[in-house]
């Protein structure tokens, strides 16, 4: 399909990466991934012809067609969402124009018998086209794309222009997705995504047959698509097969490897040398000595494996906050009068607690952040917030109301009296600005790169609640991770409003998703309510297996066979599990057996007149508690995977 020859480029010249490489096939659906500013975005752009390699070449497959969306688009929207969709796939436009002209054609009285016969040939050759390319459904196409999108129906007459960028961009992903293309490049197409949208892109992505090169930092979205990795490191390119997680896996084994090698060849170099030396003079050794020489040369040392630098950030101690440092009742918000965004709403956050607010776009998620934000006053209701809680707020917003004229250190230093050049520089670093790059002017920086300076200045505040509105979208992997993993240890509390299901998983301990103008709590972490609102059901290959037509439902033959092919599959799907349980309880029973006789022996006075006796019984003893605990964790893993597949094919049967 695709390969990529001795490539190299440059930028602002620093050499990106040099003599890549690469072939793409036509079922490869890869993640290609790297720190900001590698070069992942570049690499995309040369695929697609916007940009040319200073070296080397890439080669087409004759006739391939390549679609590519961009992190930012320029373009000015005249249509309205509908018309701008459908205007784009030129292959359905071509053939109408074609068909209409040569209709035309035919209303010529003067055309001869044969010329007729040509016309009509080449129309009957236009209709075979249209049902090869589905033109007659292409209208409900881009309807399902579209709401797949997030688009109401009310939203297709509207001007594009009315709607921001990132609605925009979801219009030029569903143009990407309806003109079959061959390859597909997507550059961090999630950013703009809620998580109803995500769940559609998934699966669209999943299905579909056209090859995929992705840029994303959402670990799950890429586990989920992809079947292989490429890395850029160090102006390397190295392609791996598997997803994103194998990569990991593979570099983690490798790595070790790696290691291995060349503490053995270290080890084997110093004795070789300890032989030389030892043995340099005497004669009678001489032989051996140029021979052990010679050895040495030949050793080619294992290159160590390089990792990128780790930081371990935290923020600041806070001071503990009331009980409650957030109550919300019948809370109503409306923009312009009457037409609320936000409709009775009771929330009650108490302190320490982690949240994520989740929901489609529109919806009103980060009007409620700005709220408890105090960003907005309600239109009607309380919002409180408790006794001695200060707040510290993160929105793309704030980090365009930046001051331009200062520089990104001078920036972190004016809100970081208590601390240190070199440990803002250090906090800086975590959030890609290296080296000079502190003395840039806040003025001089993309967007992306202002949201990085603000989310700095956030890790250095003392608020004990923190607001995040989205921090994770100009991230890179390993900077989300430092945030992550700093959120996670955050001694406060917390409400972040993301759709990225990987960064939140450790994080958050209650989820609430607004929509309808209202909001619904989900008391559990983010796959508790993945679950609850069955996000992984279309993707269960369980579910998957038997597919229940609503005629056969009505047909009591069939029903009965359905039936019986639900428990059978639920019988094979949960046979595997049960057996794990049955194992896991009798390891339980035996150990509390065994631990309720060394509970009567250890209080029994008479053991402790032999001290190694009753040391082997105590320490028996605290095995056997540390053993049952791992066996009582595993049991309830077990159960409840057990429950969850149970329930789902309960539905079935219902």
């Amino acid at each position: 399909m695709l390969d990529i020859i001795d490539l190299s480029i440059q930028y602002g010249g620093k050499e990106l990466f040099e003599n890549v490489n690469l072939k793409i096939n036509p079922s490869d659906k890869i993640a290609l991934i790297g720190s900001n500013g590698t070069g992942k975005s570049t690499l995309l752009k040369l695929i697609s012809g916007k940009e040319t390699p200073e070296a080397g070449k890439i080669q087409y497959q004759k006739g391939l067609k390549i679609g590519y969306l961009p992190q930012e688009i320029l373009n000015k929207y005249e249509k309205v969402i509908f018309d701008e969709v459908k205007s784009s796939l030129t292959n359905i436009i071509d053939l109408a124009v074609k068909e209409e002209e040569l209709n035309n054609q035919l209303k010529n009285e003067f055309l001869s018998e044969d010329e007729k016969d040509k016309i009509i040939h080449k129309i009957g050759e236009i209709h075979d086209q249209k049902l090869h390319t589905d033109f007659y459904k292409i209208d409900s196409d881009i309807e399902k794309v579209l709401m797949g999108l997030g688009f109401t129906e009310n939203d297709f007459d509207r001007p594009l222009s009315e709607f921001s960028g990132g609605w925009q961009m979801r219009v030029e992903l569903a143009k990407l997705l309806l003109n079959n293309n061959d390859l597909i490049l997507l550059d961090e197409p999630t950013n703009h995504l809620d998580l109803d949208s995500l769940r559609w892109l998934l699966n669209f992505l999943k299905n579909t047959k056209e090859a995929l090169l992705i840029v994303s930092h959402d670990k799950y979205f890429l586990n989920e698509i992809t079947n292989k990795t490429i890395e850029i490191f160090n102006r390397n390119v190295t392609l791996y097969n598997g997803k994103y997680d194998d990569y990991i896996e593979y570099k983690r084994e490798r790595d070790e490897l790696l290691i291995k090698q060349r503490l053995n060849q270290e080890k084997k170099i110093k004795q070789t040398e300890k032989f030389i030396e030892r043995f340099r003079y005497k004669a009678t050794k001489a032989r051996q000595v140029q021979s052990r020489i010679k050895q040495l040369e030949k050793i080619d040392i294992s290159d160590l494996p390089e990792y990128e630098d780790e930081i371990n950030l935290r923020f600041q101690e806070p001071e503990r906050s009331g009980s409650v440092p957030v109550n919300i009742e019948d809370l109503s918000f409306a923009y312009e009068a009457d037409n609320f965004i936000l409709k009775s709403i009771d929330l009650n956050i108490t302190r320490g607690e982690k949240i994520a607010l989740v929901g489609p776009n529109g919806a009103g998620k980060t009007t409620l952040a700005k709220l408890i934000a105090e960003k907005l006053k309600p239109s009607k209701g309380k919002l409180i917030i408790g006794y001695n809680t200060t707040t510290s707020y993160y929105s793309q917003e704030v980090a365009d109301n930046l001051d331009l004229s200062k520089s990104i250190l001078e920036t972190l230093e004016d809100s970081a009296k208590d601390y240190t050049t070199l440990q803002l520089r250090i906090v800086l670093g975590s959030f890609l600005f290296r080296d000079d790059d502190v003395f840039k002017k806040v003025g001089v920086l993309s967007g992306g790169e202002k949201s990085r300076v603000a989310l700095a200045k956030i890790m250095l505040n003392k608020a004990n609640l923190i607001i995040l509105d989205e921090p994770t979208n100009h991230l890179d992997m390993n900077s989300k991770r430092i945030l992550q993993k700093a959120l996670a240890e955050f001694g406060g509390t917390l409400i972040i409003v993301s759709h990225d299901v990987d960064f939140l998983r450790p994080i958050v301990d209650k989820v609430v998703d607004v929509r309808n103008k209202n909001i619904k709590i989900f008391e559990g972490d983010i796959d508790y309510y993945l679950f609850k609102t069955n996000f992984f059901e279309e993707n269960n290959s369980q579910l998957k297996q038997i597919t229940v037509d609503e005629e056969k439902k009505e047909n009591r033959k069939d029903r009965k066979r359905l039936e019986a092919e639900v428990r059978n599959k639920k019988h094979e799907a949960t046979k595997d599990l049960k057996k794990k349980i049955d194992t896991c309880e009798n390891r339980i029973s035996a150990l509390e057996a065994e631990k309720e006789i060394l509970e009567k022996e250890l209080m029994d006075e008479k053991i402790y007149t032999n001290a190694e006796t009753a040391k082997a019984k105590t320490s028996r003893y605290e095995k056997i508690k540390s053993e049952l605990e791992n066996n009582y964790e595993e049991w309830t893993t077990l159960h409840d995977e057990l429950e969850k597949i149970e329930e789902s094919f309960n539905k079935m049967l219902s």
